[in-house]
């Protein structure tokens, strides 16, 4: 929309169509509120590779109706399992499978990130959804918040989602600060699970830590391919984009000297993509009157707890349960700070300690324990429910309101 004659403004406008962006879209559309989504991409495409989603985020997802959807293009490992970088010697492992989703109401599933987009934006329709919209200012008012675009355009929101990942734009209203080099960097790729069938034989998530670096895989597409992730010192950042291209030359020589199932994973990749690892400080406040964050607009992460993606799922079920229970104002965007910023203060400062803060074992010398043991572990992290608590939380303000 341009300015002038503008119509009243959308109630809420969503900044970024992501995980978090398409999630809480698909919340509102089922509560019924008025909503738009912009995006500075051109078209969705295949990018990424691929994500573990816990129980705390697909039970959301199967809250959303969306259990066949996810079944039909996720992996369910059946354990996650820590092994020597050298020698490939099972250390130690958790439970996941029937085991979990018994423990915890909701399967564990490794998915492509592709695959969950698209089942996230077939959640949210198609409209209200708005490409080409690269959001480059925000202005809060009393009433509403205007946003400018960079082709000249404006958009007007009652209330405004910063759901624009870690260089959010929208960001810039709630604080001043920027994203911190973690001194790292990370390469994904996808192979063909016909070129490592021993990695393919059983759907496990394996990770591999060594001096300073480490490798993770796991099945995506149904079992058709695996996915990797591999980390590499780096000393100083490079390119941020999430379409940056990698040397597969660089990686495989990065872990020259790792036991060879590493090593024939890596080799047998087509090409790799290359991000450097940054996150931010955890902040006390994401919100104003009429502005919130949601997924690493608000919280970025180092990828070390597989949470990055969970959260931002938690943090959009949270918004749209406060904002379908008390309105599109500035109460509901309160509670759903006070809910969010402890809880993903706690996962950012972990994801910090490294591989250890997986469920892993710290020291990789650790002797094979009990994986139900730490299955159970678990629960504080996989036993949130973020939408059961959303809803507790605004039933109280309710009927404190109502005296």
């Amino acid at each position: 929309m341009s300015g002038g004659t503008d119509p009243a403004p959308t109630a809420v406008t969503v900044v970024g169509a992501g995980i978090a962006g398409l999630t809480l879209a698909a919340v509102l559309r089922r509560a019924g509120i008025p909503h738009r989504v912009l995006d500075q991409a051109s078209r969705f495409g295949q990018v990424g590779a691929g994500i573990q989603l816990a129980p705390n985020a697909v039970r959301l997802l199967h809250r959303l109706g969306l259990a066949r959807e996810l079944a039909e293009v996720a992996a369910r490992p059946q354990a996650l399992q820590v092994r020597g970088w050298q020698d490939d010697r099972l250390l130690s492992a958790t439970t996941l499978g029937a085991a979990c989703e018994d423990a915890y109401g909701a399967p564990y599933y490794t998915v492509h990130r592709a695959d969950l987009h698209s089942v996230l934006a077939g959640a949210a329709g198609g409209t209200g959804l708005s490409l080409r919209s690269r959001v480059t200012g925000v202005i809060e008012r009393a009433s509403q918040v205007e946003l400018a675009l960079a082709d000249g355009s404006h958009e007007r929101g009652g209330i405004v989602v910063g759901a624009d990942g870690i260089h959010s734009v929208v960001r810039e209203v709630v604080a001043a600060d920027r994203p911190r080099f973690a001194g790292g960097a990370i390469f994904r790729g996808l192979v063909p699970a016909a070129q490592v069938p021993e990695l393919a034989r059983e759907p496990l998530i394996r990770m591999w830590a060594g001096p300073a670096q480490h490798c993770v895989c796991y099945p995506v597409a149904g079992g058709r391919a695996i996915s990797f992730s591999a980390t590499v010192p780096a000393r100083q950042a490079g390119s941020e984009s999430w379409s940056a291209l990698g040397s597969a030359t660089e990686l495989v020589s990065a872990y020259r000297g790792w036991n060879p199932a590493v090593t024939r994973l890596l080799a047998a990749a087509d090409g790799v993509g290359r991000w450097d690892l940054h996150d931010r400080e955890p902040i006390p406040r994401w919100s104003t009157a009429r502005v919130t964050l949601a997924g690493d607009a608000a919280h970025p992460m180092l990828p070390f707890m597989a949470q990055g993606g969970n959260q931002a799922i938690e943090d959009a079920v949270a918004l749209g349960t406060c904002l379908a229970a008390l309105g599109a104002g500035p109460a509901a965007l309160r509670l759903y700070e006070a809910l969010r910023v402890p809880r993903t203060a706690l996962i950012q400062r972990g994801s910090r300690l490294g591989p250890a803060s997986s469920g892993a074992p710290g020291p990789v010398t650790e002797p094979v324990q009990d994986g139900l043991q730490r299955l159970r572990a678990m629960g504080w992290l996989y036993g949130h429910d973020s939408g059961q608590a959303a809803l507790a939380a605004t039933a109280r303000v309710r009927a404190a309101l109502a005296g």
